[in-house]
């Protein structure tokens, strides 16, 4: 018998006495998310591995920045000048593969709240205890969504707080900085936006490895298929999707290195993130209230 096994009636004893308020639902999917042992162990390793990830950049490039060579001298008139590297602080908190990490696990703990109930069963004791499965399935997004950006908020906060103090002698950035707190803001959002599309392809297959495999090819492998600018209908497609959204929202704008024949806006980047998270967490109560058990 697992621990949530032993939560679940405990959760909703309360509905069958007396009439269920939307707060019992939060209580009980709140007890329910901790009461399993997986959420402490990801939600407690996961986010040291994403800060780890960025504190090593920082510190990669504080070395390399401290023994670099001193520029050369000017040529002399009529040679071309040699380019010159430009460091952006801001690279150092947002490495690729750190928040990539961040998007599967936020996606998978979403999706392990939705399916873990229907592989376990359980998911019969809770629409006894209450038949509203709209309001169950709201209280179980609402939840999660607060869980995430709780979490997303640590990590972003963290990463850009150690990486910019570690860079504080190499033009390190602070929060009033252009474009430093909007690329907090949209890490933060980052998480609670995968749980939630985590939960919607949990509710759709229902089943831990297709959702998990499901969660990253949504995620991650979707947005490279559609990295082509030939076509711009495909690069539009690509624009559309979380990561490439969230690669936009933070970017240094005293930085340009854009190359994008059709680059995602700041605008359209946070247009993407709200469609994202909407149609997830309607997606997620539609398909639970209709589908049977």
């Amino acid at each position: 018998m697992t621990a949530q096994t032993v939560a679940e009636p405990k959760a909703y004893a309360t509905a069958l006495d007396s009439p269920t308020r939307f707060h019992h639902l939060l209580i009980a999917e709140w007890i329910k998310l901790w009461s399993l042992c997986s959420t402490y162990w990801v939600l407690g390793i996961g986010p040291l591995a994403v800060i780890g990830i960025n504190v090593n950049s920082a510190l990669s490039n504080a070395d390399r920045l401290a023994h670099q060579p001193e520029l050369p001298p000017a040529p002399p008139p009529g040679r071309p000048e040699l380019p010159q590297m430009l460091f952006d602080p801001l690279a150092s908190v947002f490495v690729d593969p750190a928040w990539q990490l961040l998007m599967v696990i936020a996606g998978s703990v979403g999706a392990i709240a939705v399916f873990g109930e229907y592989t376990s069963g359980l998911i019969r004791t809770t629409f006894a205890a209450v038949p509203a499965r709209r309001a169950v399935m709201t209280a179980k997004v609402a939840v999660m969504a607060a869980v995430m950006l709780v979490l997303g908020t640590v990590i972003a906060g963290a990463s850009f707080g150690v990486t910019q103090a570690i860079l504080r002698d190499h033009h390190g950035m602070s929060i009033g900085d252009p474009g430093a707190l909007r690329a907090v803001a949209a890490s933060a959002l980052l998480a609670p936006l995968c749980a939630l599309v985590g939960m919607a392809l949990g509710a759709l297959i229902r089943h831990a490895a297709g959702t998990v495999v499901a969660v990253v090819g949504v995620l991650l492998l979707l947005p490279t298929l559609f990295m082509g600018e030939t076509y711009r209908w495909v690069k539009e497609i690509g624009n559309a999707m979380p990561l490439t959204a969230w690669r936009a929202l933070v970017q240094n704008p005293g930085r340009d290195y854009s190359v994008d024949k059709y680059p995602v806006s700041v605008t359209e980047g946070w247009i993407v993130f709200g469609a994202w998270s909407l149609v997830a967490a309607a997606v997620a109560v539609a398909v639970v209230r209709h589908r049977d058990v």
